[in-house]
């Protein structure tokens, strides 16, 4: 398991340490989207809804991840109208699959690398589009996140790795 200043240990839904960390992961995803979306095609582009998410999962664990991942995309949908509420399902479905898999990675033994965050990233972006394409009936649709996404899924991986790095070895 990996020494850092996030321990697993006591980060359940009972433990108020869970929502302050969820609280901060959710703060970082609705403020990263507002400075994507100032450029053209920006979350499209960067998809900086998932940013944190994945960081949250992977340093604090499924409770904090699960918690990051429902309330990201619904807070900017409430107060920002992005995501569209057409397409929160879609984004709903790829946050959780992105919890679910960043948090079991962190789970396995060893330290975080390159090849973990990408695998993580490969395995929620195919999945979610998979769910994608079965909510929206179109492929198209679907593989947005993977044709016009490639930036932000590079970020995911390698930001994704130098935030952790961060957080987790000091």
């Amino acid at each position: 398991m990996q020494t850092n200043i996030i321990t697993r240990e006591g980060l359940s839904f009972r433990s108020t340490r869970t929502y302050v960390f969820a609280a901060m992961f959710v703060l970082g995803n609705v403020v990263l989207p507002q400075l994507c979306h100032l450029m053209p095609h920006g979350g499209v582009t960067w998809l900086p809804i998932y940013f944190f998410t994945l960081v949250g999962a992977y340093a604090c664990g499924i409770h904090v991840g699960l918690i990051t991942a429902l309330l990201s995309p619904a807070v900017n949908a409430l107060f920002f109208e992005m995501p569209a509420i057409a397409v929160l399902p879609a984004i709903l479905l790829k946050s959780v699959l992105l919890a679910v898999a960043a948090a079991y990675a962190a789970s396995r033994p060893g330290r975080v690398s390159l090849y973990r965050l990408a695998a993580v990233v490969l395995v929620y972006q195919a999945f979610g589009t998979l769910g994608e394409w079965a909510i929206s009936g179109s492929l198209a649709v679907a593989c947005q996140d993977i044709r016009i996404g490639i930036p932000g899924i590079l970020m995911q991986i390698f930001g994704g790795m130098a935030v952790l790095r961060c957080i987790l070895h000091r």
